[in-house]
């Protein structure tokens, strides 16, 4: 393609022959490929975050215990998959469910391992270092947003990704007075977190600190190449493969840099809108987040469709899940196979909230074979008890 574009002597044929490559990129079919390493990532955390959110309701009570009822009203909240009292009873290494009084409303509490494990959470939480860290990936999604500020609701939507605490606005932001302030904007029913003032030093993505690693000249703008990892079996075309070597090729803008005056048809503002969905996704302990999130910020930024096309063409770069009833958007560089490369502390701690579950799991596929096989005793029992006594008949007869 270099060789063509200098061919391309006068500037009109040049521009001519890029929208054509652009055309032929658009027009090709980019055949999704499920990558099972990845949809396994997802998977092992089926019903993770409603375990989480009952287990923090459970918490915040004052006797540490909560009637199912309770749970039961909150059911939309927690987003449980059935009803508070089912789940609880599913999950036997989490929660033990038990009645205070005779006759009296069914409660929940944690076991004692689940309440080790949140114990050490909130040790985690509790720690200098991860509150700083916290902070920084807090402030650095406000330095996405450009004016500084998002709307509670949104940030609501990457708290869990962001590693933020239940009580992120007093528990975190109040010791950060000097990072965050919370204000209203146009809509005085809209309450706002803001960013007091821009953070230069956290005005540098993971690309261009990569960068910085890796090349003695750094600069901003300078061309840096995405890492992009295919599933296999996925077949890339060679005019698409031609594109994207030139679009890798293109100046990096950095995400905290404003690129909405970029003409948003243009393969430069393409890239920059696929810089920016690229570090939000690595601001995100777990390098993913659920599509949904992304939408909602890309609207509130006025993305419009950029950040769902920058998902859909750019596949070597982010995976889209659809598994747990629900599409999660994958970092790919941040995985091999299905192992998180750089694994945050409370990555370890749902790890061990997840090994509770499957504990679970395990006891009642035990409970229901020694319940089958019981079973089958008793009919064979049964069966001898009833030949005997026909024998019996057959000779008194």
């Amino acid at each position: 393609m270099a060789f063509l574009l200098k061919t391309a002597a006068k500037p009109h044929h040049r521009h001519l022959l890029l929208l054509l490559l652009r055309r032929a990129f658009i027009a090709a079919k980019i055949k999704w490929v499920r990558d099972p390493y990845l949809d396994e990532v997802v998977s092992k955390e089926k019903n993770l975050k409603p375990l989480l959110a009952l287990k923090n309701l459970i918490i915040s009570a004052p006797s540490k215990t909560l009637p199912t009822a309770v749970a039961a009203v909150n059911k939309p909240h927690l987003r449980l998959p059935t009803t508070a009292h089912n789940f609880s009873h599913e999950y036997p290494s989490v929660f033990r469910v038990f009645q205070p009084k005779a006759l009296s409303t069914p409660h929940v509490r944690l076991t004692p391992q689940a309440v080790a494990i949140h114990n050490e959470e909130l040790a985690i939480h509790a720690s200098p270092e991860r509150r700083q860290e916290a902070a920084e990936r807090l402030a650095k999604l406000l330095m996405l947003a450009g004016a500084r500020r998002l709307p509670l609701r949104v940030i609501d939507c990457f708290r869990y990704d962001l590693g933020l605490p239940d009580n992120y606005i007093t528990g975190l932001c109040c010791d950060f007075p000097e990072y965050f302030q919370i204000c209203t904007g146009n809509n005085p029913e809209i309450l706002n977190l803001e960013l007091i003032s821009w953070r230069e030093n956290l005005a540098f993505s993971v690309m261009e600190k990569r960068a910085m690693n890796t090349s003695s000249d750094f600069r901003k703008g300078m061309r840096i190449a995405f890492p992009m990892y295919f599933s296999r079996g996925f077949d890339l075309k060679e005019k698409v493969k031609d594109w994207l070597d030139e679009w890798q090729n293109l100046p990096y803008i950095s995400p905290y840099e404003n690129g909405f005056h970029l003409n948003p048809h243009s393969d430069q503002a393409e890239k920059w809108a696929v810089a920016v969905l690229h570090e939000l996704l690595s601001l995100m302990v777990s390098k993913k987040t659920e599509r949904e999130n992304i939408f909602c910020l890309g609207e509130y930024l006025g993305f419009g469709s950029r950040l769902k096309k920058a998902l859909v063409r750019y596949t070597g770069i982010f995976y889209v899940s659809n598994k747990i009833r629900t599409q999660t958007v994958v970092l790919r560089e941040a995985y091999r196979k299905d192992f998180l490369i750089e694994n945050h502390p409370l990555m370890g701690m749902r790890h061990r909230y997840i090994h509770l579950m499957n504990k679970s799991k395990k006891r009642r596929r035990y409970q229901n074979a020694d319940f089958l096989n019981k079973s089958k005793m008793d009919c064979k029992l049964g069966n001898q008890t009833v030949s005997h006594g026909r024998r019996v008949i057959e000779r008194a007869g």
